[in-house]
């Protein structure tokens, strides 16, 4: 499997960072992180890639954008729907401070051109974090002072029995 350039820029994190390599090096800047981004990376089920909770595999269902008027505090949510087959919630991120949201995907800088997650990190900035989304195909990348992460249960009528 080739891993996509997240374009990781924190100390000596540059290039192409793996998800062994991104959980090895995790110990070394997770306290640099705010409390929330801190709190979604540690948790044990984030990159437990066959978990419930694990972030690959879900469809990026919605953006919504805050008040661009209030500056500084501006907000970005991110709802995200679950995999039937492997989730049994779907997960919201709620970015506060944000200073940067991009979009690279082949069809154009639309997150509706995204589709399914492969993954994900999240690594300190001098504003807060980076949260960057590996998708099948394209990223998403969020800068932010800090962000919440959700899970909230869902109904799944098309889920294995």
């Amino acid at each position: 499997m080739q891993y996509v350039n997240l374009n990781a820029t924190f100390g000596e994190l540059t290039g192409v960072i793996s998800p062994t390599d991104y959980l090895e090096r995790l110990p070394s800047f997770v306290e640099a992180l705010p409390a929330g981004a801190r709190s979604f990376t540690t948790d044990t089920d984030h990159y437990d890639f066959y978990g419930k909770r694990c972030v690959k595999d879900l469809s990026l269902e919605l953006v919504r954008f805050g008040d661009p008027s209030s500056g500084e505090n501006n907000e970005i949510e991110l709802r995200f729907r679950h995999n039937c087959w492997k989730h049994e919630e779907d997960l919201i991120i709620c970015y506060t401070g944000v200073s940067s949201f991009e979009v690279d995907a082949p069809a154009g800088p639309e997150w509706t051109n995204l589709e399914t997650v492969i993954l994900d990190e999240i690594l300190p900035h001098e504003r807060g974090c980076t949260h960057e989304i590996a998708f099948r195909p394209g990223t998403l990348t969020v800068t932010c002072r800090d962000l919440t992460a959700t899970w909230v249960d869902t109904h799944c009528p098309n889920k294995a029995p």
